[in-house]
């Protein structure tokens, strides 16, 4: 694996030819871990590139989280695939993870020419709204006058500015699962407390009758590090049957 730069971004890649598989990682995190690893060598196996990017304000990448945004998260997401094209990469499979689900969701939506099909790893689909509808009127109030809000998970803790709800119209899964074709695989744990499994049965629900696949997985949680040999022979298998398109 060699570590590149694009722009801002720092990231991981291994180039093996012209189709690519992106992993994407969730809000917090980075593109290391054992699920991008376990996929990272399903890719190996098969003969397939692997990419892996730091979003802005995440891991090795510069920024701060109160930027984060809808639109900022697409706009890493283009620059890593054109990035992509200048090695010659012309398909690509996308692999996200909780907020990476979303981003690349959206990724997808915009390529529909180029992006083969999709696997979601506890998708959060509701990203934008859930930050808004956990928050009291007076909290809204106060997150709209000073443009930040403090926010602390398990895993991360950081202020959010009020950018990342302001666009939260734009991006709905009522909109997103509208028209959606890609071939498409979702894991989702039933014992998920950050992302519900009903988000992923919404946009199972919402979709054109296509070849979407939902895997609930009983003892989940949300991170699901424990089923990730299972995600990525998933991986392997979707791509695998795609392989007619690349």
């Amino acid at each position: 694996m060699t570590t590149v730069r694009v722009g801002d971004l720092v990231g991981t890649l291994d180039h093996r030819g012209p189709f690519a598989v992106l992993w994407v990682h969730g809000f917090g995190s980075h593109r290391g871990g054992e699920k991008a690893e376990a996929v990272r060598a399903e890719c190996d196996r098969r003969g397939w590139t692997f990419a892996a990017f730091d979003f802005r304000g995440h891991g090795e990448s510069p920024g701060e989280m109160v930027d984060l945004t809808a639109s900022r998260l697409i706009e890493d997401l283009e620059e890593v695939w054109a990035h992509l094209r200048t090695f010659g990469v012309t398909r690509l499979g996308l692999v996200g993870s909780s907020m990476g689900g979303f981003a690349s969701a959206w990724l997808a939506r915009r390529h529909p020419e180029s992006v083969v099909g999709c696997v979601f790893v506890a998708p959060a689909f509701h990203f934008l709204d859930r930050r808004w509808n956990s928050v009291t009127d007076a909290e809204r109030d106060e997150w709209r006058r000073t443009g930040r809000r403090s926010f602390r998970n398990g895993w991360v803790s950081c202020q959010l500015g009020y950018g990342l709800i302001a666009e939260r119209e734009r991006f709905t899964l009522r909109e997103l699962a509208d028209g959606w074709h890609h071939p498409t695989l979702i894991f989702h744990g039933c014992a998920d407390d950050v992302v519900p499994d009903q988000d992923s049965l919404e946009f199972v629900r919402r979709v054109p009758p296509g070849d979407v696949e939902l895997r609930l997985l009983g003892d989940g949680d949300h991170r699901l590090t424990s089923y990730k040999d299972r995600i990525a022979a998933g991986v392997g298998e979707l791509f695998a049957r795609l392989a007619g398109a690349l």
